[in-house]
């Protein structure tokens, strides 16, 4: 009985932590690995991390579904942006089994805390833009984007396709290293740097996160990170944010772009404090 109840915790966990992470485009990892770190404060980094990229999958992946209904992916620079994070989230992926614990917890905390930071930068970008629809400046060196969404509103940007492979590399390591997916600092690249609108940037990171946590979770399965446990558990949060997702993705859409970077920058702020609050024995 104590085992289906901790299930059920499980798969309620995983909805929760599906609507949100959709609705501010993080799949959902970034909510899961330190409440998995509490929640298991015994279990090694690797199956933490290996349970968590593999629930951000099928999140990801709903939630893609869910976006790509309202048409707001640009896959181009998905897919552009995909083949450059896929690489460092293996490399990621395998790096995790060499870091202590507690090295590990304070990691994870510090760098969430600076993913919290990178969201005024967001919110910043956006505000210098505002007071008209997005366009695309022409320039030799930036990649022009047109996107018309299911309800008819046209999105026009444009952005360094080079800039954004490079950082994508580096997201995927990190996202990987972490278990978190990525969305919690892609979206506010895209953002801030890119200068992709906010529910563009939200819906085309599901899409890259997808790839993405794939390829992680598979470098993991193959690795051995699953054997101390974490199908069960993987299995019961998947169907969660399955579910969960196609809620967020729903909520999205009347949601305001500006709430979704509040909303992103507090739940960065709280979770990583308490995050570093526990490997530092507060």
């Amino acid at each position: 009985m104590d085992h289906l109840l901790a299930l059920f915790g499980l798969v309620a966990l995983g909805f929760c932590a599906g609507a949100f992470g959709t609705l501010i485009g993080a799949g959902g990892g970034f909510v899961l690995v330190p409440l998995l770190l509490l929640l298991y404060p015994h279990d090694p980094p690797e199956t933490l991390t290996a349970i968590s990229l593999a629930v951000v999958f099928f999140n990801a992946l709903s939630g893609t579904v869910a976006y790509a209904r309202a048409r707001r992916i640009d896959y181009r620079s998905a897919l552009l942006f995909s083949a450059a994070t896929v690489p460092g989230a293996v490399l990621g992926a395998l790096n995790t089994a060499l870091v202590p614990r507690r090295t590990f917890d304070l990691v994870c905390g510090l760098a969430i805390l600076a993913a919290a930071g990178l969201v005024p930068l967001a919110r910043f970008a956006r505000s210098r833009r505002s007071g008209g629809p997005d366009r695309a400046e022409p320039s030799r060196r930036l990649t022009a984007r047109r996107l018309t969404d299911a309800r008819g509103t046209v999105h026009e940007y444009a952005f360094d396709a080079r800039i954004g492979l490079a950082a994508s590399f580096a997201v995927g390591y990190v996202s990987s290293f972490l278990g978190i997916g990525g969305g919690i600092v892609h979206v506010p690249f895209l953002i801030a740097v890119l200068h992709f609108p906010v529910h563009v940037a939200t819906a085309t990171s599901h899409f890259i996160l997808a790839a993405m946590s794939l390829a992680g979770s598979l470098a993991h399965v193959f690795g051995g990170s699953f054997a101390h446990g974490g199908t069960h558990r993987t299995l019961a949060l998947a169907v969660g944010v399955v579910l969960g997702a196609q809620l967020g993705a729903r909520l999205s859409e009347h949601t305001a772009g500006g709430r979704i970077i509040t909303l992103l920058a507090a739940a960065l702020a709280t979770l990583g404090l308490r995050l570093l609050f526990q490997a530092l024995g507060w």
